[in-house]
Formats: C-alpha cells, structure tokens, sequence
C-alpha cells in the first residue's frame, strides 16, 4: 500500500517537498487511511500535516459522532485540527441543489477557503479507484462525454491531491484492519435512493459478478485514457480559441466559416470552451446544444438564433455571436459633442476616434476605410457623436446617390450586434460622417479644400 501510494505521489508531482498539507478527514475507511499513510510517507517529502473536517449537521448525533471521533484521533496523532460546520439544507435551498451536490459543495467552499487564506498548500482527499470506477459509470449512464469520463483528477490546479486514487476500497480497509485502526460508518451510504449508492452497492457489483471482474480496474484505466487525451485537446483548443474566439461587450464571437471548416470534434471542443469562457461552467449544456451551434455555423444563409441554458448564440454574415441570455446588442443610444482637434472612445468600441486638422493638398486627403478627410470650411456649427439610428441615410462621397446606412451595412456584412454601437458624426440633423463609409459628398475635402479634417481610429487608449 504506501509503495503505490508514494508511486502515485510521484507520478503526478502530488508533492515536491516541505508543502504544508492539509488532510481532508470525514470519519469514513478512505480518510482514515489516507491519513494515517500520509504520516508514514510524510517523511520522504517533508511533509507538515493538518487534519480538516466539515460537519454537514445533516445526521443530528451521528454526525456530531464523527467529528468527535476526528478530533480525538487528530489528538491522538498531535496534529493540528481545523474543524467547521456547514448548514447543507440551507445550502441546498439556495442553490436549489440536492443535499448530496450541497454537501459536495460546502466541503469545496471550506477546502478552498483553507488553500485560499494560506493555511495549508495541498488539500489531500480519500478518493479511491473504486470512487473513480462508479464516478465514470455514473457519468457515462448520464451521457458524459470525453470531458466527464475523464473522472476524478488525481491533482487539481486549485491544489487538491488524492494520493489514493490508485488504491481499491478493498485494499484500504485491508490497510485499516492489518494495523487495527478504526472507521466511522456513513449510514447515508446505505441509502439505496441516491443514485450513486445504487451504483456502488448493486449495478457495479452484478456487472462485476456478470460481465468482467475487473470492470473496477477497467473503468479507472478509461478515466486516464480520457484524461491524457482531455489534456492534450485542451491545449489544442486553448490554441485554437486565441486565434478565432474575439471577447466583447460580454460577449464571444466567432468567423461561422471558420467553425464550419474545423473537423466537428475539434468544432465542439471549441465550441464548449467558448461556452465555459461566458458561462463559468458547462452546467446544463448537452450534445444537442453543441450541435446546433455547429449547425447554425454551417447554414448557407447568415442568420438565425439558438438557445442554450444561460445562453443565446446569434449569426450574422458571418459571424457568430455567443452572449449571456438577453444581453443588450451593444451600448444604449449616446449623443455627445465633439471637441476637435482631438479625440474620444464611442461608447462600447475597442477603438478612439481621433479628429485632426492639417492644411495639405488634397492628393494627400483622398478617403479611405482608414482615414477620411472633410473640408472644414463646410463645416458650420458644432459637431456631435452619436450612434446609428434605424432610418439613418446619407449621400456617402463614394456613393451615386443618397443611401439607408442600412443598406451600406448588410453591403458591407456587419453583422447585427455592431450596428447599434456604431458612430456616426452629425451637425444638427445632418450625417456628415459615418465610420467605415467615410464623409458626406457635400462635406468631403476637394482641390479648393485649405484646411482638411481628418478622421482616423487608432487602438484603445
């Protein structure tokens, strides 16, 4: 047992030496036994030990039982205790979760609050093989994909280990009753009507007896097979995720054509990650999700909307937009006066605006989608910044007659989402300038032009 154990150690740089670690101790085998190897093997790495314990308060005296059996044998091993306790059922009112997921987060919330303050540099955990074998089952029954039947990690980036996750059930009571050492028994554990408890208790066993005795085995070694390639892919997307997932005003977008060009395993993944980036999580999300965000990418036309829990994923052109659900399509309408020279940030853009006034000949002032040049003589009355506004039409210099911005938009492709937000110079009722379609015909700088009014973006700030 504490050869594997320290194999395991070592084999996924659990510890590098001198860490303060504190033991995750519930009362049941699996803490009790991972406790008492960790103090036989914290020799090799230096290792300072702590012993934690939440009460759940779910169980009235027996619970209350196993802290007090914790607690005596923290005394008995001179280790220092932290011992809490934690209302579940209010827990699980707030976060409408069942007790089992509120009691899973409440130790989460006390361990990471113990890393969080600098008490302890591992948090150790008892998980098992045997926890892992019923986690991957249990995951596969509720559809997981790869991602979920990566199972139990045996070391987590918020520091928690699980020197055990290669040792049997079995083999960790055989430890405990070798040496003589007691456990507490979680009656909660008996429950048939958790569904884990079911798995545990009857499925894994009849299929054991049934199908393959070394299922438990089996489905571990699928939790590292899917976990390699979990982390390989990870990296892959996180590649990949740089070059085309764009975050702004809350929101993530994507070139559709790009998605739909990626192989549909790679696409999904992408997709996912976009999702968790926005989200937090995957809670709620399912394949039938996923696949209709890569089917909407595929479509021939450029538009359309789906749904996901939290979520809307919106196509314009050729753009996909991923926003939490009934999030505004850019800032609210604003109207502002321009100082000129100089220069300002349009509310939601990434960009300033810069207004600059030069005397040059009119060859160095022609328009283009960077700069726009205007004759300042024309120009009579102050200047404002405003947003486009439905119905907005102008005679553009580069245009034959006078045009919807509308219509220069869907020429253009922006796609819905940018609209909104977009500047546009005014005096009085009159568009002057319009961004990327550049100046008025009757404002824009000519050969008897003296004093030119340029306008340019530059990137933020």
């Amino acid at each position: 047992m504490l050869d594997r154990v320290a194999e395991t150690i070592r084999r996924h740089g659990m510890f590098r030496g001198g860490e303060r670690v504190a033991v995750a101790v519930s009362g049941g085998a699996d803490s009790v036994c991972l406790l008492h190897v960790l103090l036989e093997l914290a020799p090799r790495w230096g290792l300072a030990l702590s012993v934690l314990h939440l009460d759940h308060r779910l169980r009235g005296q027996e619970s209350r039982q196993d802290a007090e059996f914790v607690c005596e044998l923290a005394g008995r091993l001179g280790l220092p205790l932290r011992l809490e306790s934690a209302d579940v059922r209010a827990l699980a009112r707030q976060t409408r979760d069942n007790l089992e997921q509120a009691a899973r987060l409440a130790r989460r919330q006390f361990f990471l609050s113990v890393l969080r303050r600098g008490e302890a540099d591992r948090v150790a955990l008892g998980h098992t093989r045997s926890d892992q074998a019923e986690t991957v089952l249990f995951r596969l029954l509720r559809g997981a994909g790869p991602t979920g039947l990566a199972g139990i990690r045996p070391v987590t980036p918020e520091g928690f280990v699980r020197p055990l996750i290669e040792v049997s059930r079995e083999q960790v009571e055989d430890y405990l009753r070798r040496r003589g050492l007691g456990w507490r028994l979680d009656s909660s554990n008996l429950d048939l009507k958790l569904a884990r408890n079911r798995i545990r208790r009857e499925l894994l066993p009849r299929l054991c007896r049934e199908f393959n005795p070394a299922l438990e085995q089996i489905l571990a070694q699928t939790a590292v097979l899917a976990r390699d390639e979990e982390e390989y892919w990870t990296r892959q997307t996180e590649r990949l995720a740089r070059r085309l997932l764009t975050r702004g005003d809350g929101a993530l977008t994507v070139p559709a054509s790009a998605l739909a060009g990626l192989p549909r395993a790679v696409a999904r993944r992408l997709i996912r990650r976009a999702i968790e980036q926005l989200k937090g999580d995957l809670r709620g999300i399912d394949f039938e999700h996923v696949e209709s965000v890569i089917e909407l990418a595929a479509k021939a036309e450029g538009g359309g909307m789906v749904s996901a829990p939290g979520l809307e994923i919106r196509r314009s052109f050729d753009w996909l937009r991923l926003s939490p659900l009934n999030a505004e399509c850019g800032p609210l309408d604003y109207r502002f006066d321009l100082q000129i020279p100089g220069s300002c940030r349009p509310p939601g853009a990434d960009f300033r605006l810069r207004f600059e006034l030069r005397e040059c000949p009119v060859a160095d002032s022609r328009y283009n989608t960077r700069r726009s040049a205007l004759d300042w003589g024309r120009i009579l009355g102050p200047c404002e910044l405003r947003n486009w506004r439905p119905g907005d039409r102008y005679r553009p210099a580069t245009h034959g007659g006078e045009v919807k911005l509308k219509q220069l938009f869907q020429k253009a492709q922006i796609p819905l989402w940018e609209r909104r937000k977009w500047p546009i110079m005014t005096i009085g009722r009159e568009i002057v300038w319009a961004r990327r379609f550049g100046p008025a015909a009757q404002f824009a700088a000519g050969p008897e032009s003296r004093v030119v009014l340029e306008i340019w973006e530059s990137p933020e700030p």
